[in-house]
């Protein structure tokens, strides 16, 4: 086995075991262990940092050890497991899921193998009539990953959320900032402790009848143990399921249950364990209302949350929003089934992005993660325009006393154009505070009485507009440099 046989073995193994082929860094990190190099010589051939090519090739291995059945795949050991590998041959076969043989890695590549077909499917029956058949999943609506940033703390929380049987679990933050890439990386951490796997998206309002029906089709799809199944795809490409969890069987579900609406979908979860994620929650909210308000007609999706929270079972909802949902509050708690992570910035991490994009002056990139709060993709645009305009360099960029915006501008109209008046009288007067604002001294030109005023605040906290500090034992309020530069501009606009 050479190098080149290697790759294409191992990224069929990537794509049968999660759906995705290996990305051009995984390639390299799989050719530089072939050739014993050093994450550091990778690092600089591939304008990485070593510290983040580190980090892939960790995820590598224990994706490499998780598929092959190895105690240890490492960088160390990469060559020598794979020439001396049993390799299986991997078929999509039935419902949608991947049964495996073994045969010799020459079996493997040979074009001399010269069974006949019905010979080789009798073999294949006659060898797989005992295998367990793997996790199956569906990300039909799942965007394909950007790069990763660090988020381990993050990724703690949620796996720890997991495995203590959290069934409803919000991720909330402003769009940019991560919370596809988070949960996409997650998946590729916790796929065995699920037995279906279903990700889809509601950016076009779907009606929660219609929502269930795509998720009861799913489900309900898995219980045929005999053919013919549409494979399941993405795009119309299709996709390869999930590997179970080492040791475990998993049986079709059990028959279709008559109850439609709410029961049957709770009916489906508690028959397996099932991983369900929401995307784009905030576009079955109502703009001009308080955070987390339904549009007429949605109001039903409240009771489908509560109710996936407050049912016995042993599945999980993943909510993906730009705002919470208003019955989140009082159903999360330290000791409860439901939780919300704020997805913040990056800090350090997002200097890899400055690495990426070529820029000059390393000292003063923790500056402008400041500026721009960490959000991954601000800090993509504005590298960008720092490459372009300034030939990489950052402090000729922050020697402009106007902090740039540009295509930021559209996507903060998005999240202002859903804020009621009030909201926007509130964030003006915080964009007008140099200093954290103590909402206990409201001004007279702001024309909200205080319980009028605290419920604003709250809902912009909601919308992750407005950050809460502590000073002298009191909350203050403030807003991020950008958010204070669009209200700017927009006064100005006006003027």
């Amino acid at each position: 086995m050479d190098v080149e046989e290697a790759l294409k073995f191992t990224d069929h193994l990537a794509l049968t075991t999660t759906g995705k082929h290996l990305d051009s860094l995984q390639k390299a990190i799989l050719r530089g262990a072939w050739d014993n190099q050093k994450y550091k010589e990778i690092a600089q051939q591939h304008n990485r940092s070593e510290k983040y090519v580190k980090e892939v090739g960790f995820k590598l291995w224990k994706l490499m050890s998780v598929a092959l059945g190895e105690e240890q795949v490492s960088k160390a050991n990469f060559r020598a497991k794979l020439e001396n590998l049993q390799v299986s041959n991997v078929s999509l076969v039935g419902n949608g899921c991947i049964h495996i043989r073994n045969i010799s890695a020459d079996t493997f590549y040979s074009p001399k193998v010269s069974q006949p077909e019905s010979l080789q499917e009798e073999t294949f029956k006659e060898q797989t009539r005992n295998t367990k058949p793997k996790v199956c999943q569906d990300l039909g609506d799942a965007p394909e990953p950007n790069l990763f940033y660090n988020r381990t703390s993050e990724l703690t929380t949620l796996e720890n959320w997991i495995l203590g049987r959290t069934r409803l679990i919000t991720i909330l933050g402003l769009s940019g900032i991560g919370k596809t890439a988070l949960t996409l990386q997650l998946i590729s951490q916790i796929q065995h402790e699920f037995d279906y796997i279903i990700w889809r998206s509601l950016r076009n309002s779907p009606p929660l009848a219609s929502l269930q029906t795509d998720l009861i089709k799913f489900l309900s799809q898995q219980q045929e143990t005999n053919p013919p199944n549409p494979p399941l795809s993405r795009g119309g490409e299709e996709i390869q399921p999930l590997s179970p969890r080492r040791g475990e069987e998993i049986q079709p579900l059990s028959p279709p249950l008559s109850n439609g609406g709410l029961g049957g979908v709770i009916n489906y979860l508690r028959s397996h364990r099932c991983l369900i994620v929401l995307d784009d929650i905030q576009t079955i909210f109502s703009s001009q209302q308080l955070a987390g308000n339904y549009q007429p007609g949605y109001e039903n999706y409240g009771a489908f949350f509560k109710q996936i929270t407050e049912s016995s079972h042993n599945s999980c909802l993943i909510l993906l929003s730009w705002e919470k949902p208003r019955e989140i509050a009082a159903l999360e708690g330290e000791n409860r089934p439901c939780k919300s992570l704020q997805l913040n910035g990056l800090g350090a991490e997002a200097q890899e992005i400055f690495t990426e994009k070529g820029l000059a002056e390393p000292e003063k990139w923790p500056e402008l993660i400041d500026l721009y709060r960490g959000n991954p993709l601000w800090l993509n645009i504005v590298a960008t325009f720092i490459q372009d305009l300034f030939g990489g360099s950052v402090s000729e960029f922050l020697s402009y006393d106007t902090l740039f915006l540009g295509d930021l501008e559209s996507l903060l109209h998005q999240h202002f154009d859903r804020l009621t008046a009030s909201e926007q009288q509130a964030i003006a007067w915080l964009a007008n505070t140099p200093e954290p604002a103590d909402i206990s001294k409201i001004p007279e030109n702001l024309q909200l009485s205080p319980p009028e005023l605290l419920k604003v605040m709250q809902s912009l906290g909601r919308r992750s507009l407005v950050e809460t500090v502590k000073q002298n034992g009191r909350s203050h309020f403030t807003i991020g440099q950008v958010i204070r530069e669009y209200i700017t501009n927009k006064t100005r606009n006006k003027n």
